[in-house]
């Protein structure tokens, strides 16, 4: 049986930054089913199409490079695909690109996010910032199987860029992904409450990039 298999990359923003993992799942079985498609089912007692996702995205976190595995019974142009997933994908959610699948989900290390920190005194959440990223360890307690673990983000953590405007402090760094950990800039942001007297609260938290451990753009 010819067996296609497809990577598609695609856009979650605006309103649809509100749909939950398990809720995606159901939003992309009935995307799936209007497109038309020739999508191979599984096999067995309960057939249902074969999709997966790369990697879970939290909930209220926007992301322009989400990965979407899923085969096909035949051959199709991959400009035909996204058209015809686009044409029916909901609100705030958009196929990039299609290609082959190049790589094993294992390949994955690390995702690239951008965030900003508003706050009414920026000079002041700009220099606790500074001196927590400067800091030698940045301790955080994380929920685990096993319960609440401490845990060092510190050395996984790689700061891309901290600017300040006239009223945010904008943020891209690297964080691991992939099978064995998972970090995201929540972490952060909660070290940072924890180190500064000064209010604020993070906003535009994205995901912009899922990457290799050399740095490379997963495919």
């Amino acid at each position: 049986m010819l067996l296609i298999r497809v990577r598609a990359t695609f856009e979650k923003c605006g309103r649809a930054k509100y749909i939950s993992h398990l809720d995606l799942n159901r939003c992309m079985l009935r995307t799936f089913r209007r497109s038309r498609l020739p999508i191979w089912y599984t096999e067995g007692f309960n057939p249902h199409p074969y999709y997966s996702f790369a990697l879970a995205l939290s909930l209220g976190f926007e992301s322009s490079c989400e990965i979407l595995d899923f085969n096909l019974n035949d051959e199709l142009p991959f400009d035909e695909i996204k058209d015809r997933l686009n044409s029916v994908m909901p609100e705030g959610m958009r196929i990039i690109k299609v290609a082959e699948q190049k790589q094993k989900i294992t390949a994955i290390a690390k995702a690239e996010y951008s965030f900003s920190l508003i706050a009414d005194d920026i000079d002041g959440l700009f220099s606790d910032v500074q001196q927590l990223i400067a800091s030698s360890e940045i301790l955080i307690e994380k929920k685990t199987k096993k319960g609440i673990k401490t845990v060092d983000i510190k050395p996984d953590m790689e700061i891309l860029s901290c600017e300040k405007s006239y009223n945010s402090v904008d943020i891209s760094m690297y964080l691991p992904a992939g099978t064995q950990t998972n970090y995201n800039p929540t972490l952060f942001i909660e070290a940072l409450k924890k180190n500064s007297d000064i209010a604020f609260e993070s906003k535009n938290i994205r995901r912009t990039a899922i990457l290799c451990a050399d740095n490379s753009v997963f495919e």
